[in-house]
């Protein structure tokens, strides 16, 4: 198994994103600069870190969802490649078109960084099924822009097909619904805003993001 972190100017999780997958799985991670046009062959999963890509700079995401690697981050998804987005990661795939909705400020206008506790909505995604019955957990909240909004028929229609995966117990920054995290038709593309990076060993404060990262390895 192979993966694989996109790191733009900004970034700031991307070896947050290595350790906790090769500690998680034992799988090589490859760290891949945004202005690449290519991606390393035969990977499994990419993952589009947490951080202030281009400094948040017009909104959140919107300068790296242009970055030329995000064609062959495209082209992966396309051809049914995993695709995770941690909170900017999230921003960018929302930016990028690759997933529904967008990301705005906090609904008290505030930074956010705290353990959340989060409800799995659908422990039948790729990113999921290694919870087993697990139905809570709790990973790391990290956003100053991390309500998502949709318009109403979106969010009726991606609740319908199962697509939201993780929605917050209490909800810290306004979120439509409570939704913390969503995929995208096909089930191959995560955006997530609380941190599963940070939270893959007890050492920091929870070891259950280290189940996503496992999830997504094994279903590939």
């Amino acid at each position: 198994m192979k993966a694989a972190v996109i790191v733009f100017p900004g970034s700031n999780c991307d070896r947050d994103c290595k350790v906790a997958v090769e500690r998680s799985t034992g799988s090589p991670v490859d760290m891949v600069w945004h202005q690449e046009t290519e991606l390393p062959k035969g990977l499994d999963l990419i993952i589009l870190p947490g951080g202030f890509a281009y400094g948040d700079y017009l909104r959140a995401g919107a300068m790296a969802a242009l970055s030329p690697v995000m064609q062959a981050v495209k082209a992966e998804a396309e051809r049914g490649t995993a695709v995770l987005g941690i909170c900017n990661g999230f921003q960018v795939l929302c930016e990028a078109r690759m997933l529904p909705g967008a990301l705005m400020k906090n609904a008290g206008l505030k930074y956010v960084c705290k353990p959340i506790e989060l409800e799995i909505a659908n422990a039948q995604t790729r990113f999921t099924a290694a919870y087993g019955s697990k139905r809570r957990v709790t990973m790391t909240q990290g956003n100053g822009m991390g309500n998502f909004v949709c318009d109403d028929d979106t969010l009726d229609r991606i609740e319908g097909e199962g697509r939201v995966v993780f929605r917050y117990v209490e909800n810290p920054n306004g979120s439509a619904r409570d939704i913390a995290g969503i995929v995208n038709e096909r089930g191959n593309v995560l955006g997530m805003m609380p941190h599963p990076d940070r939270a893959f060993e007890e050492e920091l404060t929870s070891a259950d993001g280290a189940d996503l990262f496992r999830s997504v390895m094994a279903a590939a």
